[in-house]
């Protein structure tokens, strides 16, 4: 692909603004993989709290 051609190519897309990227959307979109990634990581936080806290309570 010459450089014009992936100028040309460019100037197609254009950029997702911050509030299309946070919206809530459903289906398999971007924002919805986006906001799936967002729970996941908050899912891991909250299971790693629980197990920290419940390692010193129950440790002798």
């Amino acid at each position: 692909m010459s450089l014009k051609q992936r100028n040309e190519s460019n100037k197609s897309t254009r950029l997702a603004s911050s509030s299309e990227i946070n919206s809530w959307k459903r289906g398999f979109t971007p924002q919805a993989e986006i906001w799936n990634g967002r729970i996941a990581i908050a899912g891991l936080i909250i299971l790693f709290s629980i197990l920290l806290v419940s390692n010193l309570i129950f440790s002798s």
